[in-house]
């Protein structure tokens, strides 16, 4: 990957909760200006993880960075608070959306621009995410709570562009999402990327519908980045295909149950 239009860079991280569990064992990654990228692997493979240890919400969980560097922009960020973060143009869309239940879809949108002080930019943006999302305007009078799983997501994505970020951290989009809506899904995060040119970090399970829609992808386990490379190119390799595509026939393993495969093991080169 060029590293000339580096936005964001991940430097060899290890997290650690509670003082005692090490979580994130040496994560390196990098997310290009205008770009897609995916962060795959199962479930406890440490995507959250590294996804809040980018945004500043690991404390709240009794986690901390203990190596490494996160930089933004050239810039350490390691310190800065999630709302500096978001008013750096870096915002996450958190795993299981968190909407506001009590609140309106449009009031829950409205919480996204905290960060904002110019009315009329707020209504440009939120007459922007209703553009993208058009169900939500339908549903704008509507208590979160009585929307469907696809609004909510479609709300918390929304929500996370009423601060006009740059870039969106997007914690498994797809979680308990039909497979249509998951692809509506996905198709307005493209739409997102090549109009808004927000940038993207998204943490998946579902490595074939990332897959399709990133610019290139990481595959963690067990805190660790085993494997990456361009989006098209993951999407074609045997091992790819047989551990997390489901197409190498008999049952589906995973990485570290196969003694015998051959991956490029980053951690140590």
């Amino acid at each position: 990957m060029s590293t000339s239009n580096i936005v964001l860079n991940v430097n060899g991280i290890e997290v650690i909760y509670n003082h005692v569990i090490l979580v994130l064992k040496g994560v390196s990654l990098n997310v290009p200006e205008g770009k897609i990228v995916s962060l795959l692997g199962g479930n406890g493979a440490g995507k959250t993880t590294t996804l809040r240890a980018i945004s500043n919400l690991l404390q709240g969980e009794r986690g901390a960075v203990t190596k490494g560097s996160i930089e933004l922009r050239g810039e350490r960020i390691e310190n800065l608070t999630p709302a500096e973060l978001v008013k750096r143009g870096v915002v996450q869309v958190m795993e299981g959306r968190h909407c506001f239940a009590h609140l309106s879809i449009e009031e829950n949108l409205l919480t996204g621009s905290y960060t904002r002080t110019d009315k009329a930019e707020i209504a440009r943006n939120l007459e922007k995410v209703y553009n993208y999302f058009p169900r939500l305007k339908t549903r704008r009078t509507s208590q979160a709570a009585y929307t469907s799983g696809g609004e909510q997501q479609m709300c918390a994505i929304g929500r996370a562009l009423m601060a006009s970020p740059s870039m969106v951290l997007l914690d498994e989009p797809s979680m308990g999402l039909a497979p249509q809506i998951v692809e509506e899904v996905f198709e307005i995060v493209k739409d997102l990327n090549q109009k808004e040119k927000v940038t993207f970090l998204i943490a998946e399970q579902n490595t074939n519908m990332a897959l399709k829609y990133a610019d290139y992808g990481y595959i963690m386990e067990s805190g660790r980045v085993v494997m990456d490379g361009v989006a098209s190119d993951l999407a074609q390799n045997e091992d790819v295909k047989e551990f997390y595509l489901g197409m190498g026939g008999g049952e589906r393993k995973s990485f570290k149950d196969v003694k015998s495969y051959k991956r490029r093991k980053r951690w140590l080169a």
